[in-house]
């Protein structure tokens, strides 16, 4: 469709019809980036976007890139000689209304028609303003009565000007719309501000922002910053209510750099990207490691306290025999707790790019299957290991 449907002056930007709605009702932009040109003068501002265009054609990834012309269009200025109307004892604001009923039309009644009202307008003919030239006809009345020519009392003429002009945050605004394909939006935008920093130049008084949905991910990202600590901190407050104790909640937290291994391998196998979803996932994995390794210590605890009230904790020998017997009996439910984990996100694994929302799931799902995997095997392996050690301190020979 893209190499068919080629239109003089217009780039395609293929996108889902509900997101390209909501898309441009909350930035005004609905490609996947776009770069809002902020300034004073419209000439500029559309110069601006031309030579923005000229740049980032040629950056990998660019699939479509289209500045807004805003010059193309054609204005009928009509430039009144206070002088001239003063010769027919004339004012400004008289003619105006007079031209507004003549060409633009006024509602002189209201006809009814049972429950149903409609206005009637009244104006020249089509043909007395169509052209420049039949609107200088257009007559004028003067407080003596004589009917003025509109040439007569003012310059009128055909000029160009701007076919939209946008305003946003109490500036003139223009667009460049970009159709992103094949990299990530961070990674695209990060190599174009450089580009464009280097490359254009901005008089005083305008600027660049770059909005579509890289405008939705900064705004994620700036949210990120705060969730993520928040989770964090509510995790170890929770662990420490339970357990009682510092350091085993440290011990328990440990689980998180072990399962953010995996994820960063299972990220770099699948060629995945830092992305919203992914961030989604590395959350809920956050509470999954926390679970896992409260039970990994809730077995070592019953082990070791166990063997302590027989009177048999004496040595470090009989220490490790403690742990090694808790670990052995958590390697049984651990596998189950892996094994259901992975039989409900593997479907989603294997989910197909034309699934609805295959794209999010599929990102949301493979921290915590990666993270998992990594989390299960460095837990059974370093846990006891360091819970040994930790205990060690408190056994005389």
């Amino acid at each position: 469709m893209d190499a068919a449907l080629r239109l003089p002056g217009q780039v395609n930007a293929w996108t889902m019809p509900i997101k390209g709605r909501i898309d441009m009702l909350t930035t005004g932009v609905r490609t996947p980036v776009g770069i809002k040109i902020f300034g004073d003068d419209i000439d500029t501002i559309e110069g601006l976007g031309a030579e923005a265009e000229r740049l980032l054609g040629g950056v990998p990834g660019t699939r479509g890139i289209y500045a807004e012309r805003t010059s193309g269009g054609y204005f009928v200025d009509i430039d009144l000689k206070r002088d001239r109307l003063a010769r027919y004892g004339l004012v400004v604001g008289d003619v105006q209304a007079e031209l507004m009923s003549a060409i633009g039309g006024e509602n002189i009644t209201l006809t009814v028609e049972g429950r149903e009202r409609f206005p009637l307008s009244v104006r020249y003919p089509r043909e007395r303003r169509d052209e420049v030239e039949e609107l200088g006809a257009v007559r004028v009345s003067s407080p003596s009565g004589a009917a003025v020519p509109l040439a007569q009392i003012a310059d009128i003429r055909l000029g160009p000007g701007p076919s939209m002009i946008r305003d946003e945050n109490g500036r003139l605004a223009g667009y460049v719309y970009i159709d992103v394909a094949g990299r990530d939006l961070g990674g695209y935008v990060a190599e174009a501000k450089g580009i464009l920093k280097s490359g254009l130049r901005l008089p005083p008084g305008y600027s660049l922002l770059f909005s579509g949905q890289y405008e939705f991910m900064e705004r994620v990202r700036e949210r990120m910053k705060v969730v993520l600590p928040l989770t964090l901190f509510l995790v170890f407050l929770l662990i420490q209510m339970n357990t009682r104790s510092y350091a085993k909640t440290f011990i328990v937290l440990l689980a998180v750099p072990f399962s953010l291994i995996g994820v960063v391998w299972i990220l770099y196998l699948l060629g995945y990207r830092m992305s919203v979803g992914v961030w989604a996932g590395i959350i809920a994995l956050l509470g999954v490691d926390a679970e896992t390794g409260v039970f990994m210590l809730l077995y070592l605890d019953l082990s070791y306290e166990g063997m302590k009230r027989r009177g048999l904790m004496r040595t470090a020998a009989d220490l490790k025999e403690a742990v090694l017997h808790g670990a052995v009996k958590r390697i049984r439910p651990k596998m189950m707790t892996v094994g259901t984990t992975f039989l409900g996100l593997l479907p989603v694994m294997w989910a197909q790019s034309y699934d609805l929302g295959a794209d999010v799931t599929k990102r949301i799902a493979a921290p915590m299957v990666g993270g998992i995997f990594v989390s299960f095997l460095m837990e059974l392996a370093v846990y006891p290991a360091i819970y040994y050690l930790w205990k060690k301190r408190s056994i005389r020979g």
